[in-house]
């Protein structure tokens, strides 16, 4: 299997290359790399008498496509470097053996001393680098959370070189973003938020980054496609520009030709040349102010396990077309529960909002009113209902995901979601055990291998996963890109499970 789509990671050091080796890096880093860059014009929500503002195009002359020195030159100031610093421990302590793994006797045995029980153990501290974009004259900063996941340490250098310690105040890992904060000397100068929605393809547009360390670089680029499904998370919406962003332009801002941000480029494809992806300014318009005054995004839920309505469904199930979200399981106790929905029900309709298809359901819910009642039109043995209910705050790791996948989203037949302690409770595991299969797609290569829904995986090619988001790394640095080996516990046993791409 190849891993079509890899987030920009921030470039790791671990250790003093020589020049050939940094540059054999570099060139492995442009060819599997993934960008992202982010960008708005905002004021602080939790002070009285501040709000967003996004600005007017009017008297705001696009710029000729001819050039577009006047425009960088004036956004370049609000957008700045990141350098973070992680802690990550090396070496694993080796179990105690008498006689070594290899018997007693054995020849191997002081090699095995030698290499391998007098190497260096403990922790060594590596950076990487990122881009952000001024989004408050007092120091808030936006970026991606992939850029600052983990973080120890985060510097903030301005297009000014004036370097600031910048603190995390808050992160959404489900959409990529994270804010920064400052303590800036002066006054700063925000960008204007733009309104994606508005962008059309073949719209020029502008990114300011980082790539590689290289401070300030600016790349243009046209709009290729919009509402993008690429598999990064249960809010997928991306822009597609072939704006050119390599590693080190994640967390930087994406510009129309007003100066506007649209978007954060967060995705390219791996191996590929002038196919990037950007998250649209509108998705993270409404969830800066949750995660500046409380350090994360608080959801609203149905408690429903969905999926795509494929050609054979429709027929089977007698469906008109192939629009909604069809009910795979209802989680017990939810809202969608307590409303009556049923597993087999097709969600064609939100709050009286078309539910086009399984991808625009969880975003409608997410913005779903606080504590009041909303309609939910299903569609049963041919019939449509209208049930109403309140949605809940959802709870942490209660969204469930497809992993691993393509565009198509189903590339490995596999949904998965975090353990909660509820869950783990009834498993009698530990709350890391590993990763809880919340459904697998007939006829897929999980379906095939014999995974079932309720099973626990441990292992992604015998390496250890805690989390959805351990589970995709696994995923992506696979050598092997066709085939997973998974070590599955199922009641009190595990066993391994081989998947093979079709």
């Amino acid at each position: 299997m190849m891993t079509l789509f890899a987030r920009v990671q921030p470039r790791w050091q671990g250790r003093l290359l020589g020049l050939r080796g940094a540059l054999v890096i570099a060139i492995s880093f442009l060819l599997i790399g993934m960008g992202a860059t982010t960008g708005l014009s905002w004021t602080r929500p939790s002070e009285a008498g501040r709000f967003y503002q996004s600005s007017s195009t009017t008297g705001l002359p696009a710029v000729v496509p001819g050039s577009f020195a006047d425009l960088a030159a004036r956004l370049a100031p609000a957008v700045v470097n990141i350098k973070v610093t992680k802690v990550e421990k090396v070496g694993a302590e080796i179990p105690a053996q008498p006689n070594g793994p290899f018997g007693e006797d054995s020849p191997f045995g002081p090699f095995f001393d030698r290499f391998f029980k007098k190497m260096p153990r403990g922790e060594f501290r590596s950076q990487g680098a990122g881009s952000g974009f001024i989004i408050s004259p007092d120091g808030y900063i936006l970026t991606n959370n992939h850029v600052v996941d983990e973080a120890k340490e985060v510097t903030v250098t301005l297009a000014s070189k004036d370097e600031y310690t910048a603190k995390v105040v808050g992160r959404d890992p489900k959409t990529d973003l994270a804010i920064l904060k400052i303590h800036p000397k002066s006054s700063l100068q925000p960008v204007p938020f733009g309104d994606s929605d508005q962008l059309r393809v073949g719209d020029w547009v502008l990114a300011i980054g980082n790539p590689f360390g290289l401070n300030n670089t600016v790349t243009a680029g046209i709009v290729s496609a919009k509402g993008r499904v690429i598999g990064a998370g249960p809010y997928d919406d991306f822009i597609q520009t072939d704006t050119s962003i390599n590693p080190g332009n994640s967390g930087g801002p994406l510009f129309n030709m007003h100066g506007e941000v649209v978007g954060i480029n967060t995705a390219i494809v791996a191996r590929g040349q002038g196919i990037g992806f950007a998250i649209p300014i509108n998705i993270a318009k409404p969830l800066i102010p949750q995660i500046e005054t409380k350090g994360e995004v608080t959801r609203w839920w149905l408690g429903v396990s969905i999926q795509h309505i494929t050609p054979e469904l429709q027929k089977s199930m007698y469906l008109p077309d192939r629009s909604g979200a069809l009910v795979a399981d209802v989680v017990k106790g939810s809202p969608a529960e307590k409303a009556g929905v049923q597993r087999g029900d097709v969600i064609v309709a939100f709050n009286d909002q078309a539910v086009s298809d399984a991808e625009t359901l969880p975003a409608m819910v997410a913005e779903a009113p606080i504590n009041k009642e909303v309609t939910l039109t299903v569609q049963r043995n041919q019939q449509k209902e209208t049930l109403g209910l309140t949605v809940g705050k959802m709870p942490s790791g209660e969204v469930a995901q497809a992993v691993g996948e393509e565009s198509s989203r189903a590339r490995w037949g596999l949904a998965v979601q975090n353990l909660t302690p509820k869950a783990a409770e009834q498993l009698g595991v530990p709350i890391d055990a590993g990763v809880l299969v919340a459904g697998v797609r007939e006829g897929s290569p999980a379906d095939l291998a014999g995974i079932r829904q309720g099973d626990l995986i441990q292992e992604v090619n015998r390496r250890k996963v805690a989390s959805v988001s351990d589970m995709q790394t696994a995923i992506a640095q696979s050598n092997d890109k066709d085939s997973l080996l998974l070590l599955v516990k199922r009641g009190g046993t595990s066993l391994f499970a081989a998947l093979e791409a079709k």
